[in-house]
């Protein structure tokens, strides 16, 4: 088992964030993972991006070269990291992207994180959490209790409650 994933939005969404706890979750289940990160100059609003590679086996390189999953929360991220997918990738994007029809991939889910997160939550700043509940769902060799003890862990304290219910509303945003 091995699964490629490249989170992107805008600076300032948490998807470093997310990642880390991705990969945090994965090797408290006693799977390999590594995490990298990279942003533009400007620390908001600009394209960031953060990629983790899960795996069962030993990692030898460390960067995405083909995702199994693309999360996008922006428009100009998903415009900029929609390019090496391949037929079997998985897309996940807010709602509020436009798709290309062209792309060719086995599945893509257009959902209402961003507004799930500000609306139903009433805290934008828990969009990525939103997210990875979706994630959860969609890679199987993931517990939901390991990534959720991550998200505990590292999320400021007194917000632990914010977050759990965050992160199930994007489990029920993508319910299998």
């Amino acid at each position: 088992m091995k699964k490629e994933l490249r989170l992107s939005g805008s600076g300032g969404q948490g998807l470093i964030l997310a990642g880390i706890i991705l990969a945090e979750a994965a090797i408290n289940q006693g799977l390999n993972a590594i995490q990298s990160q990279s942003y533009g100059p400007e620390a908001r609003g600009g394209a960031s991006k953060a990629e983790v590679i899960i795996g069962d086996e030993e990692i030898f390189f460390p960067k995405v070269r083909k995702p199994n999953i693309l999360l996008a929360l922006s428009q100009k991220a998903f415009d900029q990291y929609i390019h090496d997918l391949d037929s079997k990738s998985i897309i996940v994007v807010d709602e509020s992207i436009q798709t290309n029809d062209k792309i060719e991939v086995d599945m893509i889910y257009k959902l209402p994180i961003l507004k799930t997160a500000s609306e139903k939550i009433g805290k934008s700043m828990v969009a990525n959490i939103v997210a990875l509940g979706v994630l959860t769902q969609l890679i199987p060799e993931l517990e939901k209790q390991s990534v959720l003890d991550a998200i505990l862990q590292r999320v400021p304290q007194g917000t632990e409650s914010l977050n759990t219910t965050a992160f199930e509303e994007g489990i029920q945003l993508i319910k299998l």
